[in-house]
């Protein structure tokens, strides 16, 4: 976890519940406007990626099937 997402999520918590589900709703917004389909990457998933495809091996199991 980045530290701005760290200093998000502090900020986040102060929040009343309605209001931490409009900045969730924004949040959301905004990703989906980023990437539609959910298909770009995060640094993490690519450097994982180029190891698979470079002969590495990734074990089933390190995979959050649920996302």
């Amino acid at each position: 976890m980045t530290e701005t997402v760290r200093r998000t999520t502090t900020m986040l918590e102060m929040l009343p519940d309605h209001e931490q589900n409009l900045a969730y709703e924004l949040i959301k917004r905004l990703v989906l406007a980023w990437d539609p389909d959910y298909t770009k990457l995060t640094p993490e998933e690519r450097a994982r990626l180029d190891e698979a495809e470079n002969g590495e091996y990734v074990n089933g199991k390190d995979i959050n099937w649920d996302d």
